[in-house]
């Protein structure tokens, strides 16, 4: 599946801000921790494994490389930097004080790099390859986080997220709050399923062929 210059160009700004906000929080956390701890740290957060996801798939795109072009793959890739976004703009931003670096850093990951990986999806990526069962496919990322995050905070006593803090929600309001996020998420997947569905049919010349689904 190949893709133009202009659209290589613009996935390259993509990864590249993703890279760049990973790189800034990276250099931000580590004034105060060695290397080894700033990577465990960050790595606590599906903001961060997201972004490396968008940071590999685009420059896979913008490099013109096979690998991890499949409509599915950016599609899904595109999805879940969506929903980090979303979640953090209604339930998280504002509720640490940031200065300095951090404050690039949150913007590149929260914000710049959302919306150019969803403006590329839309005005770039190939449609017509998404079918009804991706979204639960797609689920299989944030459902395996979640099993990652608790694992990890139970081990730790330490949460990345308040809304997924066991030790001061309890399991069961931990584990709504989960089910509702990840309902949200799949939600969305097929939300992109429709609207792939819908542009192909308007524009046939930008399909992609099915083979590439897995």
């Amino acid at each position: 599946m190949n893709y133009g210059i202009a659209s290589r160009i613009f996935a390259g700004c993509t990864a590249a801000a993703a890279w760049a906000g990973l790189i800034i929080q990276f250099v931000v956390t580590s004034q105060i921790n060695s290397a080894g701890r700033t990577l465990w740290l960050m790595l606590a957060y599906f903001t961060i494994t997201t972004n490396l996801l968008v940071a590999i798939v685009f420059a896979c795109i913008a490099l013109n490389r096979t690998a991890l072009r499949s409509p599915w793959i950016i599609a899904g890739t595109t999805l879940s930097i969506a929903m980090v976004g979303v979640v953090y703009s209604l339930l998280l931003r504002g509720t640490v004080e940031l200065s300095g670096g951090a404050v690039l850093a949150d913007k590149l990951l929260h914000d710049i790099t959302p919306v150019l990986a969803s403006l590329f999806w839309i005005l770039f990526a190939h449609k017509g390859g998404l079918t009804r069962r991706h979204p639960l496919l797609w689920a299989i990322y944030p459902l395996t986080y979640f099993v990652y995050g608790m694992t990890r905070g139970l081990i730790t006593g330490s949460y990345a997220y308040p809304f997924l803090n066991i030790q001061s929600l309890g399991w069961q309001r931990t584990l709504l709050n989960a089910l509702f996020l990840i309902a949200a998420f799949i939600a969305a997947g097929y939300a992109i399923v429709w609207i792939d569905q819908k542009l192909a049919a308007k524009h046939p010349h930008k399909s992609s062929p099915l083979q590439l689904e897995p």
